[in-house]
């Protein structure tokens, strides 16, 4: 549990950052595939790595070096980063951007912690303890006070702070389903469509960045289905929580599990489905 709260607290760091340039007139640049990049991305990743090196595992991010497969192939367990998941949203200021860490051992996710700046909201979960959501995070949590001198504090003093997802669901029926703010597609259109026939009252609603699959996990939504272009950085976190919370993410037209560190750092098409 220690990889965890060295995780949230790196995680909110970075976030703390992020809003620091949010709050400015910043500036926005583009990478060689069009994407926008800020300061925000690149203090992010310099707090998150400067953070999560300490533990010696290698370190996968979006913003940093891409090493070879050859070199990647031999990971067993790593960080996989996304210091900004929604630099869209950051640039457009609606506040739907997220800062993503995942540990990945053997190509699965077995750790997320997403964390939402703008509204202090933070997501974790793991294979062994199940997923959870703490509001008011920072205030709560905040660095250095999950430490006490050089010794971590222990996880029952984050849990303490933390509810279990999913939430306890309501007794409003609708079928929900969460699609992309900036990346619609008509392959959604038309899965929207079929489930209105088989469901009758389906809601479409849209969000930013990985919170998607956050509304999934907390049983906001009951299927996220995505059919664009993603990369590994973009999921892997919130595909740990996700199933930690009893939901499932596989590939979209196999139902195979999603796999990281792969030869192609592509995802494919994939959907999130609620348990």
């Amino acid at each position: 549990m220690e990889l965890l709260l060295l995780a949230i607290e790196a995680a909110i760091q970075a976030g703390e950052a992020i809003l620091k340039v949010y709050d400015t007139d910043f500036s926005v640049e583009h990478k060689s595939d069009r994407s926008p990049l800020t300061l925000a991305d690149r203090e992010s990743h310099r707090i998150l790595v400067d953070r999560l090196e300490t533990t010696g595992l290698p370190i996968l991010s979006e913003e940093g070096r891409h090493l070879p497969y050859e070199e990647r192939k031999a990971w067993n367990t790593f960080w996989l980063l996304d210091p900004l998941d929604g630099t869209k949203e950051f640039v457009k200021r609606n506040g739907e951007f997220t800062v993503n860490i995942a540990l990945v051992t053997d190509g699965k996710p077995v750790m997320g912690v997403i964390y939402v700046p703008v509204v202090d909201s933070l997501y974790f979960g793991t294979t062994e303890s199940g997923a959870y959501k703490i509001t008011a995070a920072a205030f709560t949590l905040r660095p250095p006070s999950l430490y006490v001198g050089n010794t971590l504090l222990q996880m029952p003093e984050v849990f303490s702070s933390a509810k279990r997802l999913p939430f306890p669901s309501s007794s409003q029926k609708r079928f929900t389903v969460v699609g992309s703010r900036s990346h619609s597609t008509p392959e959604v259109k038309k899965i929207v469509r079929e489930l209105k026939q088989k469901h009758g009252d389906v809601e479409l609603i849209s969000a930013g960045s990985s919170l998607k699959i956050c509304m999934v996990a907390e049983g906001r939504a009951q299927l996220y289905p995505r059919t664009g272009p993603t990369m590994e950085w973009d999921t892997a976190a919130g595909q740990a929580i996700a199933e930690a919370a009893g939901a499932e993410m596989v590939v979209f037209d196999t139902g195979e599990p999603m796999r990281y560190n792969k030869v192609n750092l592509l995802n494919p098409w994939f959907v999130v489905k609620s348990g």
